[in-house]
């Protein structure tokens, strides 16, 4: 069993201003092939997260990341480089069309990450299954990136994800800048892999796509996740006042007029020792003034007041 645990993952940057804390107390669970979504508005904590579970952070992480029952968040960078990084878990990273290199082939790419990562086996023979399961031709491994569409980079990037097989693949924004055509492709595509037994971290700010792919979802906040729970219960029945307020702000062809959130995130260089989101909500009470536990929910938690039996 691959599964991924998170337990009171924090991560902190050490910047010219002083230390951010990007991502503060977070716990999470993923079961093997099943997929996950991030959500938030921007600076929230999401790619921090995808960072620190990969280890490519270049700041500090503390907490417990555990998948294949081992700690590796506390192991050796020379043995997580060789076990893990890219076999067992790979990135799309942020802007992957602009993350292939210009004076090079699709193919000499795929190439150097083999030899980067220890290649075993047949070079061609791995390449071209990663490309054939984006649904490419091989032709585009003799082409530069500029020949390229900006969906073919996009998929041609989720290839080389792909390489060594991971069972746990993060992609962070991968259907940002792309027109709706090509988003279905990639939502199709990472669906069609799902069933193939893959399990996805989807970093996004579209819930629309969240929706289509996710088994669980986990919504951040200010460096927190403040609702963690499965698909069905965070859209049906949102329970943190930011989820809500997220799903009101999406635009619907029947219904009320999309809300927006009034007022700005918190600063994460000094953040505050009350809910985070506080100024900005409608329920705020006098007990917002601390910082809220984790309340149980049937699928999850939400860090919410408003949850607090007692």
């Amino acid at each position: 069993m691959d599964k991924l645990k998170v337990n009171s993952l924090s991560a902190v940057y050490t910047t010219s201003q002083g230390q951010v804390y990007a991502v503060d107390d977070v716990d999470f669970e993923l079961d093997d092939g099943k997929s996950m979504g991030i959500a938030g508005e921007s600076a929230c904590g999401k790619s921090t997260l995808g960072l620190c579970i990969i280890r490519m952070l270049p700041g500090k992480a503390s907490g417990k990341i555990i998948f294949d029952d081992k700690s590796i968040l506390d192991m050796p960078e020379s043995d997580f480089d060789e076990a893990y990084r890219w076999k067992k878990i790979s990135m799309v990273f942020q802007g992957a069309m602009n993350s292939l290199d210009p004076v090079f082939t699709v193919r000499d790419q795929f190439l150097e990450v083999l030899r980067q990562h220890g290649l075993e086996g047949d070079a061609n023979s791995i390449i071209s299954d990663a490309i054939k399961s984006v649904s490419l031709d091989e032709e585009v491994l003799k082409k530069y990136p500029h020949e390229l569409s900006g969906g073919m980079k996009q998929r041609a990037v989720i290839a080389m994800a792909l390489l060594l097989k991971p069972k746990l693949v993060i992609a962070d924004e991968p259907t940002t800048a792309l027109d709706v055509l090509i988003q279905a492709q990639v939502i199709n595509l990472i669906k069609s892999l799902k069933k193939q037994g893959m399990s996805f971290i989807l970093i996004t700010h579209d819930l629309a796509v969240l929706s289509e792919v996710a088994d669980m979802v986990g919504v951040m906040y200010g460096g927190h996740m403040v609702e963690f729970g499965s698909s069905e219960e965070v859209y049906l029945h949102p329970k943190h006042p930011y989820t809500q307020s997220l799903l009101k702000s999406i635009p619907t062809l029947h219904g009320d007029k999309p809300a927006y959130i009034r007022g700005t995130p918190p600063s994460l260089l000094e953040p505050p020792t009350q809910c985070r989101f506080l100024d900005r909500c409608p329920d705020a009470m006098d007990v917002c003034k601390k910082v809220p536990p984790k309340f149980k929910t049937a699928s999850g938690y939400v860090r919410c007041w408003l949850y607090d039996d007692t």
